[in-house]
């Protein structure tokens, strides 16, 4: 494993007028690791992954992948580097699945014939739990648990590097929640991506993190394995993770 970290952030900062979200935000991911970023709501982890893809632009730090600026060289070839499965799905609802899961290789120059976009696009449903007839049905007649696993194998169709996971089991039930973390966590260590997960899920942080990051009051609070997490000594991070009212995070009245 490379010394120098897949994805690393140094001091960034971001603030909306006068709410500063993140106040200087440092972490380290590594190569092949599942890193898990947990934390309140409104304590900028939304805004921090779309600051790494720079749909937003830090007020101040550095991020840096693969020890280069995120910012500098093209664009394209940056995004190619990523997948990403959204909170909500996303998926085009006027596409069939298959089109929605290799939209991405129908574009530019160098796009896929329609007939190996499709073949593509369903070796991807089949590794998600999919059977080839999903294919041609269109997202608003699948289950929530079938659009997710369709937005799963959207994020890994190009085999990107590095794949970001938004809230993956929001609006899912227990089960269908446990069978989309064990496949997020069997498809990184397949691929040997880079992953970045934002949960409040705390079974999907047992599920799929090697390590834990939680963000309080726009900085890092605490990092660490995930073997460590209950026996952190960190207040903040055992209120989070053990659900109680009374700590040191405050209470939204």
């Amino acid at each position: 494993m490379s010394s120098v970290p897949k994805i690393s952030l140094e001091g960034v900062k971001k603030s909306f007028g006068d709410k500063h979200v993140l106040a200087g935000v440092d972490l380290d991911i590594a190569t092949g690791e599942s890193m898990v970023i947990i934390g309140g709501s409104g304590t900028g982890k939304s805004v921090l992954l779309k600051c790494i893809l720079g749909l937003m632009k830090p007020d101040a730090g550095d991020i840096l992948i693969d020890g280069k600026r995120a910012s500098t060289g093209n664009r394209d070839a940056f995004l190619a580097r990523f997948g990403m499965l959204f909170q909500g799905g996303a998926l085009f609802d006027s596409l069939p699945v298959w089109h929605n899961v290799a939209f991405r290789l129908r574009q530019g120059s160098d796009r896929l014939s329609m007939t190996d976009a499709r073949d593509l696009a369903i070796l991807k449903l089949r590794r998600v739990g999919l059977n080839p007839d999903v294919a041609d049905m269109f997202p608003a007649e699948l289950s929530g648990g079938m659009q997710k696993r369709v937005g799963l194998a959207r994020a890994i169709a190009a085999e990107p590097e590095i794949i970001f996971f938004d809230e993956p089991t929001t609006g899912l039930d227990p089960i269908m929640s446990g069978v989309i973390n064990e496949l997020i966590r069997e498809i990184v260590v397949e691929m040997g991506a880079t992953a970045m997960t934002i949960t409040h899920d705390m079974s999907s942080v047992r599920a799929i993190a090697d390590k834990v990051a939680m963000i309080h009051d726009g900085r890092v609070q605490w990092t660490g394995a995930i073997g460590d997490i209950d026996d952190s000594g960190d207040p903040y991070l055992d209120q989070f993770i053990n659900a109680r009212a009374e700590g040191p995070i405050e209470r939204v009245r």
